[in-house]
Formats: C-alpha cells, sequence, structure tokens
C-alpha cells in the first residue's frame, strides 16, 4: 500500500463532476426539499430556488477560484491550509469531516426510508429493522468504493442519471399539460411563481434555507484532485459545472411541481403537505407504474448520496492522517484500486455504528436522515466559511493576480453562510455541530506540532504536484 491517491487511470471533466452531483443527491433533494418551502412562501417556491442559486454561486467562486492554483485531497483543509494558514486549514478541514461523516449516517437512514417506501408502494408487507437495510446498503457502497475512483463516478452518473431524467420527463409533462389543456384538476401555467405575489420578500429570503440545502456538498469533487487529470482546468470547470447544472434542473423541477400541485391555495397546501412531492405529481399526471420508478429512484439516489458522502469522508481521513492527524493506517491506498480502503472502511463503519446507535434508541431512519443531515449541513456552513475567508485572504495577498475588487464576492459569501447558519440557530443542532467544530480547534491548539507537521507537509506535497501558480 501507498500514501498517495494514484488511480490506474486519471479521472475526466465529467467523471470529477459526477461526485459532487452524487453527494447532492438532486433527486432525493427534489422529492424532499420543496414542501418545506411552499409551506413558508407559498407559489414562490422556484423564485426561492433561483435566489438559492446565487447563494450558491457566491459560495462556489472561492471554490473556483483557489482550485485553480490548489488541489488536494483535503479538499477545505488544503485550500484554507495554504491560504490562511494550516491551523486555520486544519480547523476548515475538520469541520468538512464532520459534514462528511454526519452525511454518511443520514444518507444510509436514507436508503432505508426509501426502501419502506418503495416496497409499500408496491403493496408489500414492510416489518425490517431499518438499520439492517443500511448494512445491506453499506455492503454495496464497499463493492463500488474500494474499487478504481472509475467505478464510483460511473455507477453515479447511472443512477443520478436515471433519477434526473425521470425528473425532466415528469416535469416535461407537467409543463406540457398545464400549458395546453390543463392539469388532472385544472392547473394551469402561472409564471407568477418567479415573483413575490402572495409573499413577502422576508418570507422568501428566510426560504433560501431550506433551498440551499439542496446544493450542500456541491464542493465534494474537489477532494478528487489528486486522482483527476490536468486538475487545475477540471476541478474549477466540474465545480461550476454541477453548481449550474443542478440549478438549473432544480428550479425547472420546482417549478414544474409548483404548478403541478396549483398556485392556488389549495395546491400549495398539496405541495407542503406531501410526504414525496415528485411521486405525488407522478401519480396523478403520468400514472401509478411511473410514481413507482419515481419511488425507486430516490431509493436509487440516497444509495448515491452514501458512495458520494464516504468517497470523500475516506480522501479527507486520508489527507489528514497523511499529514499526521489520526493513525497512520487511515493515510494508505490499495495498491491496485488506488482506494483509500482503510479509511472508507473507517467512515463506512462509523456510519453503521451511528446508525445502531439511533436504531437502537427508538429513531426512525427518517428523523435519523433529518438530524444528521442538519448535523453535517451546519459543519458545512463552517467550512464553507473558512474556505471563503481563504479566498478572500488569496485575493488581498495579490498572489494570484485576482482583482481586488473581487473580494466583495467571498464577503457576500460569508455574509449568506452565516445568515443561514443564524436561520438554523433556534434549536439543539447548532451546538453539537459547533462542538464538533470546536474539538478540531482545540486539537490543532493544545497540538503547535501537529499545525507545524501541516504545513511543512501541505507546502511539500504542493510544490511537488506542481499547482501553485
Amino acid at each position: 500500500m501507498t500514501d498517495e491517491l494514484r488511480p490506474p487511470r486519471k479521472l475526466r471533466l465529467w467523471e470529477a463532476l459526477t461526485l459532487s452531483v452524487g453527494l447532492m443527491g438532486p433527486t432525493l433533494a427534489m422529492a424532499l426539499n420543496g414542501a418545506g418551502v411552499a409551506a413558508t412562501v407559498g407559489k414562490a417556491v422556484p423564485l426561492v430556488f433561483v435566489l438559492g442559486l446565487a447563494g450558491v454561486a457566491l459560495v462556489a467562486y472561492g471554490f473556483v477560484r483557489l482550485t485553480r492554483h490548489f488541489n488536494h485531497a483535503g479538499s477545505v483543509y488544503a485550500l484554507a491550509g495554504v491560504t490562511l494558514g494550516p491551523k486555520a486549514g486544519f480547523f476548515g478541514g475538520f469541520a468538512l469531516l464532520g459534514t462528511y461523516l454526519f452525511f454518511t449516517v443520514c444518507t444510509l437512514a436514507a436508503t432505508a426510508v426509501f426502501a419502506e417506501a418503495f416496497f409499500t408502494a408496491l403493496g408489500l408487507t414492510w416489518n425490517v429493522p431499518w438499520f439492517l437495510v443500511t448494512v445491506v446498503t453499506a455492503a454495496g457502497v464497499w463493492a463500488v468504493n474500494s474499487r478504481e475512483s472509475q467505478v464510483t463516478a460511473r455507477t453515479l452518473l447511472a443512477v443520478e442519471g436515471v433519477g434526473i431524467l425521470g425528473m425532466l420527463v415528469l416535469s416535461a409533462v407537467v409543463v406540457a399539460r398545464t400549458g395546453t389543456g390543463g392539469g388532472p384538476a385544472g392547473q394551469r401555467l402561472d409564471l407568477s411563481v418567479f415573483t413575490l405575489d402572495g409573499t413577502t420578500g422576508g418570507a422568501v429570503m428566510t426560504a433560501t434555507v431550506f433551498a440551499f440545502l439542496s446544493w450542500a456538498g456541491f464542493e465534494a469533487c474537489a477532494s478528487l484532485g489528486e486522482e483527476t487529470d490536468d486538475p487545475r482546468r477540471n476541478i474549477p470547470r466540474a465545480l461550476a459545472g454541477s453548481v449550474l447544472l443542478t440549478g438549473g434542473l432544480y428550479v425547472l423541477v420546482m417549478f414544474a411541481q409548483t404548478i403541478g400541485f396549483g398556485t392556488d391555495a389549495e395546491g400549495v397546501k398539496a405541495f407542503s403537505g406531501a410526504e414525496s412531492s415528485l411521486s405525488a405529481l407522478a401519480e396523478s399526471y403520468i400514472g401509478t407504474w411511473f410514481s413507482l420508478v419515481i419511488a425507486f429512484t430516490a431509493m436509487a439516489s440516497a444509495f448515491a448520496a452514501t458512495i458520494s458522502s464516504s468517497a470523500a469522508a475516506s480522501r479527507l481521513m486520508f489527507a489528514l492522517a497523511r499529514d499526521g492527524f489520526g493513525p497512520r493506517a487511515l493515510s494508505r491506498t490499495h495498491p491496485r484500486t488506488g482506494a483509500p480502503t482503510v479509511a472508507l472502511l473507517v467512515a463506512l463503519t462509523a456510519g453503521l455504528i451511528g446508525d445502531l446507535v439511533l436504531n437502537g434508541s427508538g429513531v426512525s431512519a427518517f428523523d435519523a436522515y433529518y438530524w444528521l443531515a442538519t448535523l453535517g449541513v451546519l459543519c458545512l456552513l463552517v467550512a464553507y466559511a473558512v474556505a471563503a475567508s481563504g479566498v478572500a485572504a488569496f485575493i488581498v495577498s495579490g498572489r494570484g493576480q485576482v482583482p481586488k475588487y473581487e473580494i466583495v464576492v467571498p464577503l457576500l459569501a460569508i455574509a449568506y453562510l452565516c445568515y443561514v447558519f443564524y436561520e438554523q440557530s433556534l434549536s439543539l443542532f447548532p451546538w453539537i455541530a459547533g462542538a464538533w467544530c470546536l474539538a478540531g480547534l482545540a486539537a490543532v491548539l493544545a497540538a503547535p506540532g501537529l499545525a507545524r507537521r501541516i504545513g511543512e507537509r501541505l507546502t511539500a506535497e504542493l510544490t511537488r504536484e506542481d499547482v501553485l501558480s
């Protein structure tokens, strides 16, 4: 085994992009995230997602800018480490590790949620403890992620590709029917969903929090910098592509869902109360068979999200261990596939232990998904803010010859991230996520030798790869 990520063949642009798309789980996000927005803003759901895309684009700018110069398996850990210093890099990386581990737990639970929904829709009795579903899922994830990174990318493309195709077909049918003869209950095409008609600017801004969560994980492909061909060109493109492509998809699908249910009070109530809005619309506009297809793709999307989150977690643990934090064994890769299999095993085991404890405590699979997803996103907000601070420092330093006026972009991103975090502050979750992040900060402050080793290793690794421009 080696301590370098050297796959048999370097990833192409589209292969790197699929890791980010897989972690976002478009089918999963579109089936669950619209209801909360509809309950807050009524029919203005598409407008919320347009604004959410703008907020995510501010954050993505920083990753695109920095990955043009630095590429590393540690993602935020390295991007912040070389711009703000090793202590800030470790803090951001540890926060991001929390995100990927929490996401591994919650996406494993999500497969159980959608597996039960799918088999129930088939009319089959379901009396399976949900933890057993997570065990089967984890075994499948190991089979994919322990092989070459190309296998992971192609599996994600196949799984999410089917789900995205299904959503596009459903959206086309809804738009066509509402634009001509009307929907099943007389629903009509209504472009006022892109205005503040019936809502307020404050409500729309509050609801962008729900929209923002749909893009959580777009940065995952940054962890593939050492495995991707021409990373200074392809990783920034993959980052930008993942945000823009899913952004267009999200706005279209949310538009279709809003007009599909109807823009009157009754339609908004139906949308906000739907447990799986895509399945409900598929049933109404196409038929039961297509509703089952959508339900199956949602379950597959959860599986794909577990593949992405555990892959990202394993690469981040690999990078941290390589620089002296954690057991040295975590920095080993398989000699044939180049995958960080030891770190992958730890990530999946941690996910299963988390779900076992939750299931044994009487927590439902849905609650496990929601709780851990919330914790993961809160840690992600911290990591994003650290990365945005890093790009601001990079611009001020003049190292990348970036126009100074562009500093307004990362500053706006930080302001937006603080706003999103504040909107989540009225619960226990921020305290738990904060405790995780502070544990990372305490570790690096208590061990000055660790910060020194991190700085030396990052400098050596980035210089060796000739990624400093």
